[in-house]
């Protein structure tokens, strides 16, 4: 990777990172409402010890990092570990250097502190990075399951939710809680893709071969080549078809684009896959 593309990278993780820890430090956490993933467990956490949300955060992130140490790559490891640490340190320190006015709004509260939250988190994620270890966990859990990554989150923060209600005991709470983490759910798929749901990703250029092998090692995903001609018939061509999980969408762009600088890539939504139940069968792995 060359130090152009790091540099955005680094940029958008600082933000992203910034942006998470307003999102909690002046808008959920003052409401008390708990947000899905780290964050969420986070902030579970300091109100049930003496923790802070920034030590709390990390005290759950670092553990899950290192059980997934070998199955991520270095850099992705590097960066994760710039997020979470940049997220806590905000999180504690923003609220001493900064008055911010108390929201007396449980509405707005969820409402600004899940879309900025959402806004953050797609940044990190747009930084080739994780900002939290649940994402890194469901990685791991979905390459031994036939569980998707997302669905594996959204477990896990039924889990969150559960657990508030269970020692809260304030139903009110996990409702505005499922409302910010909805919201932040959607404007991750947002800033990623623009849609949600899985995609289907076709691919247009003379160097197909070389990115086919690309994407099997870089991203272990399988697909099709296809050839054909343009409509003259005097062109051949070959379209490069595979599907994949909205969240890797920027690292495959990345790296179509590293390779053949000027390919074309169609990026159209799967609402439905149809065909033969092996076919679905290796389209559903493929998009994990």
């Amino acid at each position: 990777m060359n130090f152009k593309a790091e540099l955005k990278h680094s940029l958008r993780i600082i933000i992203g990172s910034f942006l998470m820890a307003v999102a909690i430090a002046f808008f959920l956490l003052p409401a008390e409402i708990v947000t899905g993933g780290t964050p969420g467990m986070g902030i579970l956490l300091h109100m049930l010890t003496p923790l802070t949300v920034g030590q709390a955060m990390l005290a759950i992130n670092i553990p899950l990092l290192m059980a997934g140490w070998t199955f991520i790559d270095m850099g992705f490891a590097l960066r994760s570990i710039a997020s979470m640490v940049l997220t806590a340190v905000a999180v504690d320190y923003l609220p001493m250097m900064v008055s911010f006015p108390i929201i007396n709004s449980l509405l707005l509260s969820t409402l600004y502190g899940g879309i900025i939250a959402g806004v953050g988190v797609g940044l990190v994620l747009q930084g080739r990075a994780s900002a939290g270890g649940t994402t890194i966990v469901a990685r791991i859990l979905s390459q031994y399951s036939h569980f998707k990554p997302a669905q594996i989150v959204l477990v896990m923060d039924t889990l969150i939710l559960l657990a508030v209600g269970l020692i809260f005991q304030d139903l009110e709470k996990v409702l505005w809680s499922m409302i910010s983490i909805y919201i932040t759910a959607r404007l991750i798929d947002r800033m990623l893709t623009g849609a949600v749901g899985e995609k289907f990703i076709h691919i247009v250029s003379p160097h197909n071969e070389a990115i086919g092998v690309a994407i099997k090692k870089e991203m272990g995903r399988d697909g099709t080549i296809l050839s054909g001609q343009n409509l003259t018939h005097d062109l051949d061509k070959s379209i490069l078809f595979v599907v994949v999980g909205i969240r890797r969408i920027p690292h495959l762009r990345e790296l179509v684009l590293n390779i053949d600088p000027k390919a074309l890539m169609v990026v159209v939504e799967a609402a439905e896959l149809a065909g033969t139940s092996r076919l679905r069968k290796q389209q559903q792995i493929s998009a994990k």
